[in-house]
């Protein structure tokens, strides 16, 4: 695994036990906090030294014009990106007028912790002055998963040795300077002072300000309340600036004495509300809060997060550190979706500013699978925000000569955000993707109202684009060309076998949607012919194969190219993308990450053992996964193959991509999908979990590290518990209606409290394929 630890393996918790600056931007997005409305990253809470501050709001971004060296009709105009919002987490400390700064004096300790199952991050420091003062610092933090626009902290300073004049400066401060991007297309465009000045506010202990974005035109309102304890003769006063609104309190603390503040922030944004109803609305959230205080919202926190471990925890035996990172990983992809409510889920949450704050692909493939079996509500709000940028997808549509919808590879608001057409436009596989998630959500929940009212318009309008992007040829076959797959390395190619299947499984849920649902199908305009005409492209479409080679193409022609050249190829010229132009990458076999591996997870009935196994081998030498969302696909698959030992280096990979900074760019935030695909290689890699229309199957089997992998699902208004041994499989239905399961081709039906036990068949052993040279997992 990892020779050195950044933080200690403990199965509930993520400690650092000391603190480093070189790695305070990584440390800052994985002590970050959530709800899918707010995010703050785990900044230290005095400000500084910091290594990116963080304050976001799903959906709060700002314009800005992407220029082109030479201008083409399509090229999207402005690009959006996410800004970093008024700052409420700020708690500056001064102990006998030293400024309590981490790089000056003397730090005797510091530790932090993540605290998984209570929904907070605790902090405990103890310094000396540069004059020689001892005090102890603690601090906790959250954001609320009950009360969706409040983050709160509670802040303690206690003089260890001596007396000391304390003063503590709770603070809200906008237009924060950000450091410099490095250049890596990846990180963020650094916005300065984004925001303009409307209001500021201080009274008592409550403090407000509200800016508007320069283009967007997104007016966005924070507020702070505060309760203050310590000695007598402490005082409080505080004042408002345009970008800073500040309370000062201070006292005088003899040794082992206290001074405590808590502090309430509430946080709102709105395109369309008065400046008036702004400060009404977070100073309303702020008077909510403080009804139940600090001691209130801990025991919501704690409440609402017993009740998601209880129906979404995975257990692991044999392996501290999976066990510990697959917890790490659920808590981040609940606090990306628990509460965004028909917004994105951008692919680093709210825990950084990489990509600009964008949502992908990412999101219907890798986040929304764990949270359909975990947290289905989430789901159907992540698929209403697609909804609701149906106007801007067809829009796109009409401009490229398109019918339908075509949504954006990239976006905050709806609009295509990508300046770079062949791994952006070109990638029209994003709708399938969401197609996808639909029949996904409404399959596992049975949700019939979602279908009729969201999901159906999604399958038509995605339906739509496919028979307008392909075309039958002379012979009858339907062909979709020129399209960027998953495979960003290989671009505009066409028959993408990934894309053409997932179009075709698209095309033909769409019909059977309209047949279900015939009246709201022909408000949309879609009629029996038009399902027919779907139907017939589907059953019509290219999969391209090499019958020679005997194994499925990635795209029509892609056997035949030169291979990459891996042995002449360094260790530090990955990723490719970064030293080699991509004209040189598109004309060669080398994958930057799994794509036809995952058109066998996605599309699984198409392939059968034999194409699996063969195809998985040849694919392995060409992907060097330079992309963070390729390890846990290829976990899935190298356990469905039978190379257990693989696929457990590949699920190791993917669940400690931030825990140990595998890709070098956890300061920009966490890698969210690759965070959920952790989930992914343990539960349907080694659980061999699958859905078939309305069932779930299982072929689970555990490399030789796990002793015991439990999990449980829901499903259909069920709870499942699956647990399982290197020899058997236990099946419980916790809750809800008798349910039928599939385990490794047998039926086995399952009522309350009757556990149903079944052996666990040998793997296939057969060679395990090589990676390419410096790409095994761990190697990098």
């Amino acid at each position: 695994m990892i020779t050195h630890r950044s933080y200690a393996v403990e199965p509930w918790s993520v400690r650092e036990t000391e603190l480093s600056l070189d790695v305070l931007a990584q440390s800052e997005s994985v002590f970050a906090l959530s709800n899918g409305h707010v995010g703050w990253r785990g900044n230290l809470d005095e400000g500084e030294p910091h290594g990116l501050p963080g304050s976001y709001l799903n959906g709060v971004y700002e314009v800005h014009p992407l220029p082109y060296a030479e201008a083409g009709y399509g090229y999207p105009e402005s690009g959006q990106t996410v800004i970093n919002v008024t700052n409420g987490k700020v708690l500056r400390l001064l102990v006998d007028d030293e400024p309590f700064d981490l790089r000056y004096g003397r730090l005797l300790s510091h530790e932090r912790v993540l605290d998984l199952r209570r929904g907070v991050m605790e902090r405990v420091c103890e310094w000396v002055s540069p004059a020689g003062t001892k005090v102890r610092v603690r601090a906790t933090r959250m954001i609320s998963l009950t009360q969706r626009s409040i983050g709160a902290i509670a802040y303690e300073v206690e003089p260890v040795d001596c007396q000391a004049r304390v003063v503590i400066q709770s603070e809200l401060v906008a237009n924060e300077q950000l450091p410099q991007a490095d250049g890596d297309p990846r990180a963020a465009m650094a916005l300065q002072a984004p925001l303009e000045p409307e209001e500021d506010f201080a009274s008592g202990h409550r403090l407000r300000l509200v800016h508007r974005t320069r283009r967007s035109g997104l007016r966005v309102a924070v507020a702070a309340d505060h309760v203050v304890s310590g000695p007598e003769r402490t005082s409080t006063s505080s004042e408002s600036h345009p970008d800073l609104a500040r309370l000062t309190v201070a006292a005088v603390l003899e040794a082992g004495q206290t001074l405590r503040v808590e502090k309430l922030v509430a946080h709102g944004w709105s395109g369309t509300r008065s400046l008036p109803a702004m400060s009404d609305q977070v100073d309303a959230a702020l008077a909510a809060a403080a009804h139940g205080g600090w001691s209130g919202l801990v025991a919501e926190q704690c409440a609402y997060l017993d009740d998601f471990w209880a129906r979404a925890d995975v257990e692991v035996d044999g392996d501290e550190e999976i066990q510990q990172a697959v917890r790490f990983a659920l808590f981040h992809v609940l606090q990306a979706g628990a509460r965004a409510e028909e917004r994105a889920i951008p692919a680093k949450g709210l825990t950084g500013s990489g990509y600009d704050g964008h949502a992908f692909w990412d999101t219907e493939m890798f986040v929304l699978p764990l949270l359909t079996y975990t947290s289905p509500d989430a789901v159907a709000e992540a698929l209403r925000w697609r909804h609701s940028t149906l106007p801007a997808a067809r829009e796109r549509a009409a401009q490229l000569g398109l019918g339908g919808a075509a949504f954006p590879w990239r976006t905050i608001e709806g609009q295509e955000g990508s300046a770079y057409w062949p791994a952006g436009t070109a990638a029209f596989h994003v709708n399938a993707d969401i197609a996808h998630a639909v029949v996904r959500y409404v399959a596992g929940t049975g949700d019939e109202d979602f279908e009729r009212d969201t999901g159906l318009e999604l399958l038509v309008e995605t339906a739509r684009l496919w028979r307008s992007l392909g075309h039958h040829d002379h012979r009858g076959t339907f062909h979709i060309d020129g399209v960027t797959g998953p495979d960003e390395y290989s671009a505009v190619a066409d028959d993408n076998t990934y894309t053409n299947l997932m179009a075709r499984a698209n095309l033909l849920a769409a019909a059977d949607a309209v047949e279900r649902h015939p009246k709201e199908a022909e408000l949309l305009g879609a009629d029996d012919e038009e399902s027919a005409a779907w139907r017939d492209a589907a059953e019509a479409m290219n999969i391209p194969y090499n019958a020679e080679l005997r194994v499925h193409e990635q795209s029509a022609g892609f056997t035949r190219y030169q291979r990459w050249d891996f042995a002449g190829t360094r260790a530090d010229q990955y990723p490719l993308m970064l030293h080699f132009p991509y004209f040189d990458l598109y004309r060669k076999q080398v994958v930057k990450q799994a794509d036809l591996v995952l058109a066998m997870y996605t599309c699984g009935a198409e392939f059968d053992d034999e194409h699996i196994a063969r195809n998985f081998a040849y694919y392995e030498p060409l992907t060097v996964r330079d992309s963070s969302l390729s390890a846990c696909v290829q976990a899935v698959i190298a356990a469905q193959a039978g190379h257990l030992r693989l696929a457990y280096d590949y699920a190791a990979e993917a669940a400690l991509m931030d825990l140990a900074d595998l890709e070098h760019n956890t300061r920009d935030g966490l890698h969210i999908a690759s965070l959920a695909g952790t989930w992914m290689a343990l539960v349907t890699g080694f659980g061999g979990t699958r859905r078939k229309g309305e069932t779930l199957q299982f072929s689970p089997r555990l490399p030789e590290k796990f002793s015991r992998l439990a999990f449980t699902l829901q499903f259909r208004g069920s709870l499942l518990r699956v647990e399982i041994t290197q020899q058997n499989a236990t099946y419980t239905l916790l809750s809800g209606p008798a349910l039928t399961v599939c385990h490794h081709g047998e039926d086995v039906p399952l009522r309350p409290d009757a556990p149903a036990v079944r052996a666990v068949p040998p793997p296939r052993h057969l060679p395990a394929p090589e990676q390419p040279p410096h790409r095994s997992p761990g190697a990098h």
